[in-house]
């Protein structure tokens, strides 16, 4: 009776699980338990499907498995894989849920055989960089103007002639001169650094460019070799490296002074300098042409309208001459007009005179007094009038802009044109023009006091 109730009390706590819970939990268990590894097959049933996805399986003589390869990875993979090929994968080992099969992620796909090559890259480049060669304290400068360049490469490919190119393009006054040598093949290495070597006693060049054209890992190993390596880093001159695509990267990019993308890039970069000097001076002529040109006609401007402005010392004195021959005639006037009324004064008198004789001589001492008086009154009219004219002539003189100028003074405007007569007017750094007697200055303001 007690072993009926266990029985009964186990079935109660055993958890059912439906398929699709185990196929879950299968999958966290191969998750949790293999991280990327590698794995080594032949290709088998490839397929691309229009999403750009890869469907396959990866086999040997005894069992396979299937395998897939999303687009957001397969697109970094430069070569169309086939069914045949012996390839080595990086990968998840998961399971497709919804089947139950399981099956591999794939992270990344190379051909067979290149993962020794690739490891032996890896631990050489880890060797060189912990001997310092990768430091960037050991990196020479790129002259920007070199006079001669060099270039190590194969005298047959067509990668020298795009550098020649380039350069005859770019900077026509730069010599070339050529250190053929293999640059794929068994001797490829010791040719490539013969050359180095021989670039550096030669000392007939400036900077030194060791290039080839793209290709697959083994096309470019004589580029990862130690013998190269030692030879870059020791070469006195300086070493653009420029070997296969911009994706493509070998030991000698890492130990050279500066990396190019391309061969066709190293050409430019040795050029960049002189082209960017033409560029820079031809930007400055420009805007040099502009500045004079605008500063020329705001000159012009501003004479003009000073001209405007500016009376001329003969033309005030022919006004003021004007103005006195005007007063001169509205004295004159006044004279001819007291003549005239004195004399009808007189004819008056005459007619009622009792005594002809004694009246005519009373009315020609008072004709006489008043011819008199009229006499002074002239006189000192016409010497206040000399007077104002000679003082007119005298301010006139003073205020006359030339004469003031000639003192000493002179003129101080704002880039406004607005003259300037209290420092509080100015700040540090302003631009500001100068009128002299004779000429004009451009200055700016270092130092200012607004105390009186």
């Amino acid at each position: 009776m007690n072993n009926s109730n266990i029985n009964k009390d186990n079935e109660v706590n055993e958890k059912v699980f439906s398929v699709s819970e185990l196929n879950r939990l299968v999958k966290d268990v191969l998750h949790s338990n293999f991280s990327l590894i590698w794995i080594k097959g032949e290709i088998s049933g490839f397929s691309s499907y229009s999403s750009g996805h890869w469907y396959f399986k990866l086999k040997d003589k005894e069992a396979q498995v299937d395998c897939v390869m999303f687009a957001g990875k397969n697109h970094k993979v430069k070569w169309q894989p086939q069914n045949g090929d012996q390839v080595e994968v990086q990968c998840q080992v998961s399971i497709y849920e919804a089947n139950g099969k399981y099956q591999l992620i794939i992270d990344s796909l190379q051909k067979a055989g290149l993962g020794e090559l690739f490891e032996k890259y890896l631990q050489l480049k880890n060797k060189l960089k912990h001997d310092g060669l990768f430091d960037d304290a050991s990196k020479k400068n790129i002259p920007r103007i070199p006079k001669s360049i060099g270039v190590v490469t194969s005298p047959d490919g067509a990668v020298l002639k795009d550098i020649i190119t380039t350069l005859s393009r770019r900077n026509k006054t730069v010599s070339i001169v050529i250190y053929p040598t293999l640059v794929q093949g068994e001797n490829a290495s010791e040719g490539i650094s013969n050359a180095i070597n021989i670039a550096n006693i030669r000392k007939e060049v400036d900077t030194l460019i060791i290039c080839r054209g793209g290709g697959s890992i083994e096309d470019l190993w004589s580029f990862n070799d130690e013998i190269v390596a030692n030879a870059i880093f020791k070469s006195e001159l300086p070493i653009i490296s420029a070997v296969g695509h911009e994706t493509d990267f070998t030991i000698a990019d890492f130990v050279a002074d500066k990396r190019a993308a391309t061969p066709t890039a190293a050409a430019e970069i040795v050029s960049e300098g002189l082209q960017e000097i033409k560029e820079t001076i031809n930007f400055y002529y420009d805007k040099m042409t502009r500045l004079l040109e605008d500063k020329l006609n705001q000159a012009i401007i501003k004479i003009d309208f000073l001209e405007k402005r500016l009376v001329s010392p003969l033309q005030k004195i022919t006004n003021q001459k004007d103005l006195l021959l005007s007063f001169q005639r509205r004295m004159d006037l006044n004279i001819n007009a007291n003549l005239t009324m004195y004399e009808q004064k007189i004819n008056y008198l005459k007619i009622q005179l009792l005594s002809p004789n004694d009246v005519i001589q009373d009315n020609l001492e008072k004709i006489q007094n008043f011819s008199n008086r009229l006499r002074v009154n002239m006189a000192s009219q016409i010497k206040i009038y000399e007077t104002k004219m000679g003082a007119l002539e005298q301010n006139l003189y003073i205020l006359n802009p030339k004469t003031v100028l000639a003192r000493g003074y002179s003129i101080v405007t704002n880039i406004n044109k607005k003259i300037l007569n209290d420092s509080k007017n100015i700040n540090v750094d302003d631009n500001i023009h100068i009128t002299f007697h004779n000429g004009h200055a451009r200055a700016k303001i270092t130092d200012k006091n607004s105390k009186s």
